[in-house]
C-alpha cells in the first residue's frame, strides 16, 4: 500500500478549492467489464412507425398557457390544468343536455389510460415474443369441458361466414341454429294482417268462444267418465267382500219373521237341523 501511495505522490497534482487533487495517467490496459454490455432497447411500435415515416420527436414543454386565468400552468403535476376539477363545463351542440359533462370526462380520461396500458403490455409481449390472450374466451390452466365446447362454438363464429361451411368432428354435436316461421305465401300472410286489423276495429273479443265451449265440455265429459269409473270400481270391491265369507252355518234357530201362507196360517223356516227331526216347515194340525 505504501509503494502505491508513494507512486501516486510523484504524479503530478493542483489544488482547487484547498483540496489537492492527483491527475491519474491514461490508462495502458483495458480491464474486462463485470457485466455484459447491455443490449439495446427494443423500439416500440410506433416508434417503429415514426422511423419508417420519417416523424421526429418533438419534446412537448413543460409549461401551456391558460386563457382563462392568463398564466402559464404545467402540463403535468401540481397547479396542471384539470378539466374536471373545474366547476363549469360548456355543453357542446351536438350532445346531450342531460349528459353529466364531468363524468364523460373523468371516463374519457380513464379510458385512455387503459389503453395506453394496454399498449404497454402488448408492446412487452411483442418483445418477448409472448402469447397475448384474445378478447373473449381467456385460456385456462384447466379447461374443462363446458369451457372447450364454448371456445370451440366462438372460433367456429370466427370466420367471415360465421361457421356455416365448417366441418364438424368426428364426435362434435350438432350446432342449433334459430328456427324462424314464414308464411307459406303473400296471401296468407295478407289475409292474417286483415284479420287482425278487423278485430281491432270491430271490436271483437279476442277470446275464441267456440273453442272455449269445446274445451270446457271436453272437461265436463272427461270428468263425468272419471267418477263412472271410481263408482264402478267400489262396487267390484263391495261385491268382492261379500262373495269372500262362503256359506254361513245356524243353530237352529229361526231367522227372520214368520212368512204367511195362504191359508192364513204360519209357517216358519229353517236354514239348519232341529234336534233328531230333518228341516223344512212344521205341519199343521191333522
Amino acid at each position: 500500500m505504501q509503494v502505491l501511495v508513494n507512486r501516486l505522490s510523484g504524479l503530478p497534482s493542483e489544488s482547487t478549492e484547498g483540496v489537492t487533487v492527483i491527475k491519474l495517467p491514461e490508462p495502458t490496459l483495458r480491464l474486462p467489464r463485470e457485466k455484459p454490455i447491455p443490449k439495446a432497447k427494443p423500439q416500440t411500435k410506433w416508434e417503429a412507425y415514426a422511423q419508417l415515416k420519417g416523424i421526429q420527436k418533438k419534446k412537448k414543454g413543460r409549461m401551456l398557457w391558460d386563457n382563462e386565468s392568463k398564466q402559464y400552468k404545467p402540463r403535468w403535476g401540481y397547479g396542471r390544468k384539470d378539466e374536471t376539477k373545474s366547476w363549469l363545463l360548456e355543453v357542446p351542440e351536438n350532445a346531450d343536455p342531460n349528459e353529466d359533462q364531468f363524468a364523460k370526462k373523468i371516463a374519457e380520461k380513464k379510458e385512455r389510460v387503459a389503453k395506453n396500458e394496454l399498449k404497454r403490455l402488448r408492446n412487452i409481449a411483442r418483445v418477448t415474443k409472448a402469447k397475448v390472450p384474445g378478447v373473449g374466451l381467456t385460456p385456462t390452466d384447466k379447461p374443462s369441458k363446458d369451457h372447450l365446447g364454448k371456445t370451440l362454438a366462438v372460433t367456429h363464429k370466427s370466420t367471415a361466414s360465421l361457421g356455416k361451411f365448417m366441418d364438424t368432428l368426428p364426435k362434435e354435436k350438432l350446432r342449433l341454429g334459430k328456427k324462424r316461421k314464414f308464411e307459406s305465401n303473400y296471401t296468407d300472410d295478407r289475409e292474417r294482417q286483415k284479420k287482425i286489423l278487423k278485430g281491432i276495429a270491430d271490436g271483437t273479443p279476442v277470446l275464441d268462444v267456440n273453442r272455449a265451449a269445446n274445451i270446457a265440455k271436453h272437461r265436463e265429459e272427461r270428468e263425468r267418465s272419471m267418477a263412472k269409473k271410481s263408482g264402478d270400481g267400489e262396487k267390484k270391491k263391495a261385491g268382492a267382500k261379500g262373495k269372500k265369507g262362503g256359506k254361513k252355518s245356524f243353530s237352529g234357530k229361526p231367522s227372520g219373521k214368520p212368512k204367511k201362507t195362504f191359508a192364513g196360517k204360519t209357517k216358519k223356516s229353517f236354514s239348519g237341523k232341529k234336534g233328531g227331526g230333518g228341516g223344512g216347515a212344521k205341519k199343521g194340525r191333522k
